[in-house]
């Protein structure tokens, strides 16, 4: 019984420094890679939502897209690839999400965003309406991976 005991306060005392730790300073080469993946978050979510905004009312109105729209969707592709990179740098320095699905939610929007790329049919307003969609679909599923994060 004194065994139990002790490893249970022993167990408590560690819970509590960690609980201490997470309000001094972190180290300095910790605390840039966070905000950094924070700050990729926001942009993710506006050059989404955007590129996805601007790619549907092109394709519903002729004229209105153009070489700017094209670097907007595929900024919005490198974005998402660098969010991924940085949340697998996170983990891999063992900084974990609250919750599990957040992993789930960012590799579903970095998915739907390259989905175009294999499936999208050949003829160019058609194709600006796949990626367009691709990039709405990845704009909601960025907001739920923010939301779990």
């Amino acid at each position: 019984m004194h065994l139990i005991r002790t490893l249970a306060l022993r167990r408590a005392s560690v819970a509590n420094d960690r609980s201490t730790q997470s309000n001094e300073k972190l180290p300095l080469h910790e605390v840039p890679m966070l905000t950094v993946h924070h700050s990729v978050a926001y942009f993710v979510l506006g050059v989404t939502l955007v590129s996805a905004v601007w790619g549907g009312i092109a394709y519903f109105r002729p004229g209105a897209s153009g070489g700017l729209l094209a670097h907007l969707l595929t900024l919005s592709q490198t974005l998402l690839v660098a969010q991924v990179g940085l949340g697998l740098l996170l983990l891999s320095d063992d900084r974990r999400a609250p919750e599990e699905l957040h992993y789930a939610y960012g590799t579903f929007a970095l998915l739907a965003v390259l989905a175009p790329w294999f499936y999208a049919p050949k003829e160019p307003r058609r194709r600006l309406l796949w990626f367009s969609v691709a990039t709405l679909i990845a704009c909601a599923l960025a907001v739920r991976a923010y939301t779990t994060a």
